[in-house]
C-alpha cells in the first residue's frame, strides 16, 4: 500500500501542477476519517502511523523532494526517523536550516496536549534561608496577636501560653539567622515585642517573680529604645506585692527617664507615686506629688485624691482650696449640641446618629459621670468638716458649683442637703429645702415631692403626704417611689384593693422596685389573698436572699396557710441570718409546741428568755410547761418574774400562791395568799383559796 503514494518524478516539474488536487485540510467528512476518529478516541491524540495523511501546504498533497530532485525517503515500516533520533516533541527539521515562526505540521514524536497535562506538577521551590525567616516571622507575630486576643477575653492561661510559645519561636529565629549569617538583620522589633508580651501575660497570670525577672531582662538590654519605662510595670507589681518602697524607687527611675514634654505620662507616673504614699499612710508626700500634678497637668482624678488626703491630713482650709481647683479642671470633652441636627438634612442626621453613641460619646459620658461624682462626693466630704455650721459651708460649695461649669449639679447637692438635714432628724429644715425645688424642672420637681411626701408620712399627717404623692405622680407618672408613697396612704385608710393597684403601677414601670413588691405582698396579706402574697415574697426573696424580714414574711404566710413545717424552715434561715431574734426563737418555739414537740419548744423558749427575760407571753409559757411537769419550784421562779413585770395583774401571784400550795409548802403560800388579799380585797378567787387553804391546815395540824 505503500507505493501507491509513490510517483515517478517528471523531467520538469509543472509550475501549475497540483492546483486541482483535493487538500484534506478542508474535508468536513470528518465521520469518515479513521485517523481523526482513532484521534478522538485515544489520549494523546496521536494520528494512526500507517496510512495517515500529512497536512496539506500551500503545494497541496504532493510528495516532498529535495533540493537535487530526489524524494525524500519515508520512514521504515518500523517508525524510525531515517536520520538520527528525533527527541520527544521536537520535529527535527529535513535541512540544516529551520525556518522561523511557528509550525502547525505535526510530527511523529510530538503529543496533542493542549493543557500541558503530560509534563506533570511543577517541581516545589526550594525555600531560602531569608525566606523560612520571614515565615518564622509572620508566625511569630501571629502568636503574639492570637496572646493579646486570648487575654482581652479573659482566657489568661492561653494567653500565657501563646505567649510562651512566642518566645520559644523567636529565640529559634535568632539561633536560625545566627547559622544563615545574617545576625545583623535581627528583627529588634519583633523581639521587643515577644519579651513584652510575655512579661504583660506573666504580670496578669499573677506571676509576679517571672514577670519582674522578664521586665528586668528587657529594660537591661540597651539595644531596646525607650524600654525605661517598662519600670513603671515593675512598680505597679512591687505595689500589688505591698512592697511600697520599691514601687516608688521604681516609678521614681522611669519618672527620670521621660522627658518634660510627655506631660500625660509623667502625670500618671506621679499620681502612682502619691497613691503608694497614701497606702503607706504619708499624706504629706502624697500631697506633695498631687499639689505638683495639678499644677503642671491638672485631671479630676488627682483634684480628688488631693482633697482626699488634706481631709485625712486634717487640713480643712486647703480642702475648699482644693474644691475650687477641682471644678475648674477642663474635660476637654464637646459640647452636647452636637449632637443635635442643625437642618433636615438625611445624611447629616445620620452622621449624627451614627456618633450619638460610639466608642468616642460613650468615653466622654464616662468621663463626664466621673467627674460630677468626684464634685459631688468631694462637697458632701467638705460641707461635715468644717468648724461653722453644717449649711453655711454647704451653701458655698453650692455657690462654688454654680459658678463653674457644673451647674447643673447645684440641684443635686441641695437635695443632697435636704437629705442631710432628714439624716440629722432635723425634718423642718429638710422640709423647707425641698419646697424650694416646686418650681424647679420636673425630675427635681418630683424627686422633691416624693420625699416630701415620706417624711409627711412618718410624721402621720396622712394629708400631706397623699398631697405630695400626687405632686409627684403629677409631675413624674413614672415614678416608682411617688406610686408607692401613694399607695402607703391609700393602705393606712384601709383601701387595700386600691393600695394594691398603686403598687402594681410602680412595679410596671419598675420591676426592681422592692418597697413595692413587699407592700404588695402585704396588701395580699390583709387581703387573705394567701398565694397572691407568697408569691410576691418569693420573688423579693430572689431578688434579697438574705433578709429576715422577707424571710419571716414566708414564715407567717406558711403558717396561716396551715403549712408548719415549711414555717418552720423559714423562720430556721431567719435564725441563721439574725441568731439572736428574741422573737423569731419565740415563734420557734411556738410552731414546735403546736407540733407537738415539747423539747423542741422548750429549747427555743428558754433560748428567748435568756435573750430577753421581760416577754410575758415566753414566761407564761415556761411557766405552765414547768406546772404540767410538777416542777413547781422553777414554775415559781417564772411567776415571780411576771408579777415583778405586771404587778397589777393578780393572777401571777395566784399562780405562785397555787405552785406553793401545790409543793406541799402550805405555810408559803398561806403568807402569799394573805399579801394578795390585802392588796386584792375584793378578789373572789384568792378569797376561795384562802378559805380552802385555811382548812387544809387546819386538818394538817389536827
Amino acid at each position: 500500500k505503500s507505493m501507491e503514494n509513490v510517483h515517478q518524478a517528471a523531467e520538469e516539474d509543472d509550475l501549475y501542477s497540483g492546483y486541482n488536487d483535493f487538500i484534506p485540510t478542508f474535508d468536513s467528512e470528518f465521520e469518515n476519517d479513521v485517523g481523526f476518529q482513532k484521534a478522538v478516541r485515544t489520549t494523546y491524540g496521536r494520528r494512526p502511523p500507517i496510512g495517515g495523511k500529512f497536512p496539506g501546504t500551500a503545494i497541496g498533497a504532493r510528495p516532498l523532494f529535495s533540493s537535487s530532485g530526489s524524494r525524500v525517503p519515508l520512514a521504515s515500516s518500523m517508525g524510525r526517523p531515517v536520520t538520527g533520533a528525533v527527541q520527544d516533541g521536537v520535529a527535527r527539521p529535513m535541512s540544516a536550516v529551520k525556518a522561523a515562526g511557528y509550525s502547525s505540521s505535526l510530527t511523529r514524536g510530538s503529543a496533542f496536549d493542549p493543557l500541558g497535562r503530560s509534563r506533570g506538577p511543577a517541581p516545589p521551590l526550594e525555600d531560602t534561608p531569608e525566606e523560612k525567616i520571614k515565615l518564622l516571622e509572620k508566625k511569630i507575630n501571629t502568636l503574639i496577636e492570637e496572646s493579646c486576643l486570648a487575654r482581652s477575653t479573659g482566657n489568661l492561661q492561653l494567653a500565657l501560653d501563646k505567649a510562651r510559645e512566642a518566645d520559644r519561636e523567636e529565640r529559634a529565629l535568632v539561633k536560625q539567622r545566627e547559622q544563615s549569617g545574617s545576625v545583623d538583620h535581627i528583627n529588634l522589633d519583633l523581639t521587643y515585642s515577644v519579651q513584652l508580651n510575655l512579661a504583660n501575660q506573666y504580670e496578669k497570670n499573677e506571676m509576679h517573680p517571672e514577670a519582674l525577672s522578664s521586665y528586668k531582662a528587657i529594660v537591661k538590654n540597651k539595644m531596646f529604645s525607650n524600654a525605661g519605662r517598662l519600670k513603671v510595670n515593675m512598680g505597679n507589681i512591687y505595689y500589688k506585692q505591698k512592697n511600697y518602697h520599691k514601687a516608688i524607687k521604681f516609678y521614681r527611675m522611669a519618672l527620670d527617664q521621660i522627658s518634660n514634654a510627655h506631660k500625660d505620662m509623667r502625670s500618671k507616673i506621679k499620681h502612682s507615686i502619691a497613691v503608694v504614699f497614701i497606702a503607706m499612710g504619708q499624706y504629706s508626700d502624697a500631697i506633695a506629688s498631687l499639689e505638683d500634678i495639678m499644677s503642671e497637668n491638672p485631671n479630676i482624678t488627682a483634684g480628688f485624691n488631693l482633697i482626699l488626703c488634706y481631709h485625712a491630713a486634717g487640713d480643712r482650709e486647703k480642702m475648699k482650696k482644693a474644691f475650687q481647683k477641682l471644678i475648674s479642671v477642663p474635660l476637654g470633652i464637646s459640647d452636647e449640641d452636637k449632637y443635635i441636627p442643625t437642618n433636615d438634612d438625611t445624611s447629616s442626621k445620620m452622621v449624627i446618629e451614627a456618633i450619638r453613641n460610639d466608642k468616642l460619646s460613650q468615653m466622654e459620658r464616662d468621663l463626664k459621670a466621673r467627674a460630677e461624682k468626684y464634685i459631688t462626693t468631694a462637697a458632701k466630704l467638705i460641707c461635715p468638716a468644717m468648724d461653722a455650721s453644717f449649711a453655711s459651708e454647704f451653701d458655698w460649695c453650692v455657690d462654688m458649683v454654680k459658678n463653674s461649669q457644673y451647674v447643673q449639679l447645684a440641684n443635686d447637692l441641695e437635695f443632697h442637703k435636704a437629705m442631710t438635714c432628714l439624716r440629722q432628724k432635723d425634718h423642718n429644715q429638710a422640709k423647707e429645702i425641698l419646697k424650694t425645688f416646686e418650681k424647679k424642672d420636673s425630675k427635681m420637681k418630683s424627686a422633691a415631692a416624693t420625699n416630701l411626701s415620706f417624711i409627711y408620712f412618718q410624721e402621720k399627717d396622712l394629708d400631706q403626704a397623699d398631697k405630695y404623692a400626687d405632686l409627684a405622680m403629677s409631675a413624674d407618672r413614672y415614678n416608682p417611689a411617688a406610686l408607692t408613697n401613694k399607695g402607703n396612704t391609700v393602705f393606712v385608710k384601709q383601701d387595700y384593693e386600691k393600695a394594691a393597684e398603686f403598687y402594681k403601677e410602680a412595679l410596671r414601670n419598675d420591676s426592681s422596685c422592692t418597697e413595692s413588691l413587699h407592700n404588695l405582698g402585704l396588701t395580699y396579706k390583709r387581703l387573705n389573698h394567701l398565694e397572691e402574697a407568697l408569691d410576691c415574697f418569693l420573688k423579693l426573696h430572689a431578688i434579697l436572699k438574705n433578709s429576715d424580714q422577707v424571710m419571716y414574711q414566708l414564715a407567717d404566710i406558711y403558717e396561716l396557710m396551715g403549712d408548719r413545717q415549711q414555717a418552720i424552715k423559714w423562720l430556721m434561715q431567719v435564725i441563721c441570718v439574725t441568731p439572736t431574734d428574741l422573737h423569731v426563737l419565740a415563734k420557734l418555739g411556738k410552731l414546735h409546741s403546736d407540733e407537738g414537740d415539747k423539747s423542741q419548744a422548750l429549747q427555743y423558749y428558754s433560748e428567748s428568755f435568756r435573750l430577753f427575760p421581760c416577754q410575758i407571753d415566753v414566761i407564761e409559757w415556761l411557766g405552765v410547761h414547768y406546772i404540767e411537769s410538777q416542777f413547781f419550784e422553777k414554775a415559781i421562779q417564772y411567776f415571780q418574774r411576771a408579777t415583778l413585770i405586771q404587778p397589777t395583774q393578780v393572777k401571777w401571784q395566784l399562780i405562785v400562791a397555787s405552785c406553793y400550795r401545790k409543793s406541799g409548802n402550805y405555810q408559803k403560800a398561806l403568807e402569799t395568799y394573805k399579801g394578795i388579799h390585802r392588796k386584792f380585797p375584793e378578789n373572789v378567787d384568792c378569797n376561795v383559796s384562802l378559805m380552802f387553804l385555811k382548812k387544809d391546815v387546819q386538818a394538817n395540824c389536827i
